[in-house]
């Protein structure tokens, strides 16, 4: 039986309303809505967390595993490999590190880079939110980005994100010319503390670990900020990449007041080998900065792109 048919049974059977069942959920630390339940009874979306699911077989008092069994990803069937977990079958952990990596332009680079940090929990961690902020200078060049994370554990003894930002290369480097620019600065960050961090080829990857071991149900807040180095390019645009869902997505960019663009857009790609889609016009504000906010971003790269005089 497919998921969304088991669940259905499973809540006709209960004799359970869906605000119920949402209730029960959130007494466990779970939040989960009514159109949610909703959408996953009539096969309109899946749900990400198995310690969701577990939780339901356990409300809806049905055996364990009637519902987890018929998830597309069974994480329980996973062997150790460096940085990470690698899950048996098509839908493990190993063949999301690879969608993963087709969101950046150089896959391999991607995987030895974050091959270095410990993935371990991600699979064990939702994306409840994730806040940027981009600022450019008044030479149209990155400044910084700030970001603030939401996240909750879908299973227990979870104590790291790793996070991944692409860092163009300055112009010095590319050009063969000057001193060698510094490496991006990880500061600012609250709630947490950071782990290993590397640097290479134009990316940069790091481990912030919580300021506790979250257990399954538990919330963290990370918040952190990474300085560009001066010399990087001129932008014309901001992406973000998700290779894992994410309930709430803004994306702030702030242009200098004597710099701002002639246009904005919002845009969307599904991977680094097809081409982008304008989504809407955005408007650039008094406070010289234009937003994109999406809901229930699934997989694919989000962001600002805009078009200088």
């Amino acid at each position: 039986m497919e998921f969304a048919g088991a669940l259905r049974q499973a809540i006709r059977t209960s004799g359970l309303t869906l605000e119920r069942i949402r209730h029960r959920l959130a007494q466990r630390g779970l939040t989960v809505s009514v159109a949610t339940l909703s959408y996953w009874q009539r096969g309109r979306s899946r749900p990400r967390s198995r310690a969701v699911v577990a939780m339901l077989e356990e409300i809806l008092q049905v055996p364990p595993g009637t519902l987890t069994e018929l998830l597309d990803d069974p994480v329980p069937a996973a062997v150790p490999v460096r940085g990470g977990v690698a899950g048996r079958g098509p839908s493990g952990a190993a063949d999301r590190g690879r969608a993963a990596a087709e969101l950046w332009p150089d896959p391999d680079l991607f995987a030895h880079v974050v091959g270095q940090l410990d993935r371990s929990g991600d699979h064990r961690l939702e994306r409840l939110s994730t806040h940027d902020v981009y600022h450019l200078d008044d030479r149209r060049r990155p400044k910084s980005l700030a970001v603030r994370e939401v996240l909750r554990a879908a299973g227990d003894d979870v104590d790291r994100v790793v996070c991944v930002h692409p860092v163009d290369a300055p112009e010095s480097a590319v050009e063969g010319a000057g001193e060698p620019s510094p490496d991006p600065v990880l500061t600012g960050l609250r709630y947490c503390r950071p782990g290993r961090v590397r640097a290479e080829g134009g990316l940069l990857a790091f481990e912030l670990v919580f300021d506790r071991v979250l257990a399954a149900g538990d919330t963290a807040v990370v918040e952190y900020e990474v300085n560009l180095p001066a010399d990087a390019p001129v932008q014309d645009a901001y992406g973000r990449r998700f290779s894992r869902p994410v309930r709430d997505y803004l994306a702030i960019v702030r242009f200098h007041r004597d710099m701002l663009p002639a246009r904005c857009y919002g845009f969307a790609q599904e991977a680094m080998n097809t081409p982008r889609e304008r989504v809407n016009e955005l408007w650039i504000g008094t406070s010289g900065s234009a937003h994109l906010a999406v809901g229930d971003v699934r997989r694919g790269i989000l962001g600002l792109e805009w078009e200088w005089e």
